[in-house]
Order: structure tokens, then C-alpha cells, then sequence
């Protein structure tokens, strides 16, 4: 089916437009046409927008050619514009090309009406193409620059990863130890514990860098969402204020899902705190889970997902809204709504990040001065299970004797270290890198039971190191600890082997090289010398 070229006729002659309409059907091409022959009918038709061409006449009473031109140009200045007139001469007709003009036809030589709109439709349709081309070619070079950007942020987080994450390992550590020995009542306590909570918060900072940038390493569980949310309640009604009343819905029906605890823990306190800032003044901000039985591909996803039972968690509150600019940023990192100082730009893409990469996608409604509402689909897991053991601290010892090697070239972490497994009872030779406990190991190793080492260290990484005291003894019981999250998961096939991602408690240490040393940690020793 053809579409009519939609076509403006300036003339105050009907029977020459209606001769200019049949000349045009004879040739071919079919016309929805529109007659004005005064200013106003003009400039209200082209401020319409549904024009596809404008043929005009010069002389007009009241109105002339040159004045029409200049205000298509400046309303419609895309569409061409073709004067058809019997008494405009050529220098005229030169000039007013000059000025923007298509082209023009005289009415004693209507034979060329048909193939000038022919060439004038032509030549507006391959520069709208090319406008394509070059918006195209924009939004890539725009995506390029995103990508590269990501990039680089995604190496720069890596790199400081292991920087502040050996400084708070340093810092929680020793504050846990301040902590174990402090009384309940005594004044410093309070002091420590502060210490203490912004450490966490620099480690939920480094996390949302390294899930914005795909390096977060996680170790995905089947878990309860319902079980999520509630654990977080209390601590959610003390993040938003006393000014924002928080209604939460759980469903009645467990809602699996296999994710990394502190992935989703993220992907709540993100929207919640943004539901919260959008409400300055109070309101309300509702929290429910579900199910959702997904056929379609939600707003916001990395790929198609495959149809299916999903669980949903939605936030929304009744705040000042997004307008469609910053719906259309909102996922990118660094954009911001927020003043300077109140916002990193790393909440939402944070939160998108991990959603894709759960598998999962994003729903998004919502208006000025009518809040907004975020839906999370995350597959389900419901046919999963998974058996948890209990490694409660109350119920297992994690003192020991046995003789412990560390490696590790911080000097912070290694003293924390060592101060922790000598209180346990563990004797620990510490050194300061691989070289050295090479050196020692290779001396000693009948009587080292685990090696406890760095991965990246200056001269011999811990892998190298692990590889050649492998080759000495064979079941030496392996731990590797790293502030690199791409360290993450080495040693994974190898039974007699863990990895322990720093920052981590003193009591995840302890635990670990308890489990390692009574064969209950760790999965084959061949791999972990392939990798070195």
C-alpha cells in the first residue's frame, strides 16, 4: 500500500493547485494535499507537523514566496520546499535557492513538476538516512566511550580493591579484637564499634565499584528471599527515618533464589535508600516479594530472558518521581539527581549490575510528583535444594596447635594474622613473602601442616609458592587469601585447599583454617598446580 506524500500547497489559485495535484497522480505519485494561501493557515500547518512537501506560489496578496520560505526554514526545516510560480524570474528563483529552496518550477513548464518532486523526495530521503547514519554512529561512539569508561573504572576498582581491602582488613580486624576485649559497659566500646560500622561501609563501597565493574566475585546459594528481607527489616526502619513509614509485604510462599547473599542485601539497601531520598518531606515507601510467571522481557535486561517463574521484589514509594530524562540515564554509573557530595552514581548501576548478572531484569514505572516503582525479576530456584551445614562458632572449636606457615607481604594483615592464630594456640612462622617461606618451607616442611599465604606478593605470588611446596609434600593443606576479587575462586577443585577473600572477619579466618585442617573445607590437588 502506498503512503500519500503529504503535501502543502501555498496558493491562492484552486484551479492551478488542483492542476498541480492531477499532474502529480498522472506521474505516479499520490497526494493527500492541503491548500492555505494566508500566513496564519501557513505557519498553523506546518507548526501541525504533518507535511511531507511544500509547493508554493511567489506572489500572494498580502503574503509573498521569500517570507514563506523563511519561516518553513525555521519551523520545518527539514522538508522541501519547492516554489511553483509564474512570475518569478530566474535571478529570483537563484537567489531564493541560495536561501534554501528545493527548487523551483515555472507554472508555463509544468512538465518538470514531476520528476523535481521525484529528485526533492529522493534527496530528503537519503539525507534522513544519513541523519540516521550519523545518529547511529553517535549513539555507538557514545557507547564506546560508556564501555570504555566502565573499563577503566572496572581496572582502577580492581586495583584499590586490593589496596583498601587490605587496610580494612586491618581495621575490622583489630576492631573485632578491641572489641573481644572490652566489657559491655565500658565507654570506649561504643567508639570501637563505630570504627567498626564504617569499615563496613567502605566494603559495601569497594562491593558496589566491583559490581558496577563485573568484578565482584560471588558465591551464589539458594536462598529465601522472604528470609532476606525480614533479617534486613530492623535495619531498614533505622536507615529510612522516623519520617518515612515502611510497609512491608512478604509473600506466604517461600521464594527461592540461587544468588550471593550480599549481591541481593544490595540490591535492597540501593532501592530503598533511593525510595528514601526521593521522599524529603516523608511518605511512604512499600517493600513486597512475590512470584511472577514472566512472558515477556521486562524494560531493562542485558538479553532476552527465558520465559518461566521468576520471583519478584518491588519498591516503590510515594515520592517526587523520575522524568523521562533521568529514566533514560538512571542505570548509567555516576549519573546523579543528588547534590554534590550526597550521591556516587553507583546505586542503580549497581543494582542493575547484579541483576543481570543473576539473570534476572527490571521493570520501571514511574512519573513526576507520582513516585516510582522498581519490579526485580530474578529466576526462581524453587526446584533447587540445597543442603547447609551448620558451622556456628558456639558449637565447633576453632582453637588448634597445629604449625601454620603465612605468607604475606602486608605488614597490618600479617601481624592481625598472627596475633589471632597464636591466640588460638596455633604455632605460626610469618613471613614477608613467598620467597622467604620458600625458603623456610622448603627447610621445614615436615612439620608445616598448612600454608597460609597471599596470592599476590612481590617476587613469588602465592600460587608459585603453593606450587613448589606442593612438590615437596602433596596433602600440605592449602589457604589462599587476596584483596583481588579476580583471585577469587583459586584452589576451587582442589580438596585440600580454600581461599578466603579479604576483607574478612577473624572469625571466617579461623573457621576456614579449622575446616581446611579437619578436611571438611576445600574440592583436585593436580588443579591448583595446573594453575601455577
Amino acid at each position: 500500500m502506498t503512503i500519500p506524500l503529504r503535501l502543502l500547497i501555498l496558493e491562492d489559485n484552486q484551479t492551478d493547485a488542483d492542476l498541480v495535484v492531477a499532474l502529480l497522480a498522472e506521474g505516479g505519485i499520490v497526494c493527500a494535499a492541503r491548500r492555505v494561501e494566508s500566513r496564519d493557515a501557513f505557519v498553523a500547518a506546518l507548526r501541525e507537523g504533518r507535511v511531507d512537501m511544500i509547493l508554493a506560489d511567489y506572489s500572494l496578496p498580502g503574503f509573498n514566496g521569500e517570507t514563506a520560505l523563511d519561516l518553513a526554514r525555521h519551523l520545518a526545516p527539514d522538508i522541501p520546499f519547492l516554489f511553483v510560480s509564474a512570475t518569478i524570474g530566474e535571478d529570483l528563483a537563484i537567489d531564493m535557492m541560495h536561501r534554501g529552496a528545493t527548487d523551483y518550477i515555472l507554472k508555463q513548464r509544468l512538465g518538470r513538476l514531476v520528476p523535481s518532486v521525484q529528485r526533492a523526495l529522493r534527496e530528503a530521503y537519503d539525507r534522513a538516512e544519513r541523519r540516521k547514519a550519523e545518529e547511529a554512529l553517535r549513539q555507538s561512539e557514545l557507547q564506546l566511550r560508556q564501555s570504555q569508561k566502565m573499563e577503566a573504572v572496572g581496572r582502577l576498582a580492581g586495583g584499590l580493591a586490593h589496596d583498601f581491602n587490605n587496610l580494612l582488613t586491618v581495621i575490622m580486624g583489630q576492631c573485632q579484637v578491641l572489641l573481644g576485649d572490652l566489657k559491655a559497659g565500658d565507654p570506649l566500646r561504643s567508639k570501637v564499634e563505630e570504627i567498626h560500622g564504617a569499615g563496613e561501609r567502605a566494603a559495601v563501597l569497594i562491593r558496589q565499584l566491583l559490581a558496577f565493574s563485573r568484578k565482584q566475585p560471588s558465591e551464589p546459594k539458594v536462598l529465601d528471599l522472604n528470609g532476606i528481607v525480614g533479617n534486613i527489616e530492623t535495619m531498614l526502619r533505622r536507615l529510612i527515618g522516623e519520617d518515612v513509614d515502611l510497609i512491608v509485604k512478604s509473600s506466604s510462599d517461600p521464594l527461592r533464589i540461587k544468588a550471593d547473599l550480599s549481591q541481593i542485601e544490595q540490591i535492597v539497601m540501593n532501592l530503598v535508600i533511593n525510595a528514601r531520598d526521593a521522599m524529603p518531606q516523608g511518605g511512604t515507601l512499600t517493600l513486597e516479594t512475590g512470584k511472577a510467571d514472566l512472558r515477556r522481557v521486562p524494560m531493562y535486561s542485558l538479553r532476552p530472558l527465558t520465559p518461566g517463574a521468576y520471583v519478584k521484589l518491588s519498591v516503590s514509594d510515594t515520592g517526587c518521581g523520575m522524568s523521562e530524562h533521568v529514566q533514560a540515564h538512571m542505570f548509567e554509573p555516576f549519573f546523579t539527581t543528588k547534590g554534590e557530595g550526597k550521591g556516587t552514581g553507583l546505586g542503580l548501576s549497581t543494582v542493575f549490575g547484579i541483576v543481570a548478572q543473576s539473570g534476572g531484569g527490571i521493570d520501571v514505572t514511574s512519573a513526576i510528583g507520582k513516585g516510582t516503582r522498581f519490579d526485580v525479576y530474578l529466576p526462581s530456584a524453587a526446584g533447587e535444594m540445597e543442603e547447609e551445614a551448620s558451622r556456628s562458632s558456639s558449637h565447633q572449636s576453632v582453637e588448634g596447635h597445629e604449625m601454620i606457615l603465612l605468607a604475606e607481604d602486608d605488614s597490618g594483615v600479617r601481624e592481625l594474622i598472627h596475633d589471632l592464630l597464636k591466640k588460638l594456640g596455633y604455632r605460626v612462622c610469618a613471613v614477608r613473602n613467598g620467597l622467604e617461606a620458600c625458603l623456610i618451607g622448603t627447610q621445614q616442611i615436615g612439620g608445616i601442616d598448612l600454608l597460609l599465604t597471599d596470592v599476590v606478593m612481590p617476587g613469588m605470588s602465592g600460587i608459585e609458592l603453593a606450587g613448589h611446596l606442593r612438590v615437596i609434600k602433596p596433602d600440605l593443606k592449602l589457604l589462599f587469601i587476596s584483596g583481588y576479587p579476580d583471585d577469587a575462586g583459586i584452589g576451587a577443585n582442589d580438596q585440600a585447599s580454600a581461599y578466603v577473600q579479604k576483607p574478612f572477619t577473624p572469625e571466617t579466618l579461623a573457621r576456614t583454617i579449622r575446616e581446611l585442617l579437619d578436611g571438611k573445607a576445600g574440592g583436585s590437588a593436580n588443579a591448583l598446580l595446573r594453575e601455577s
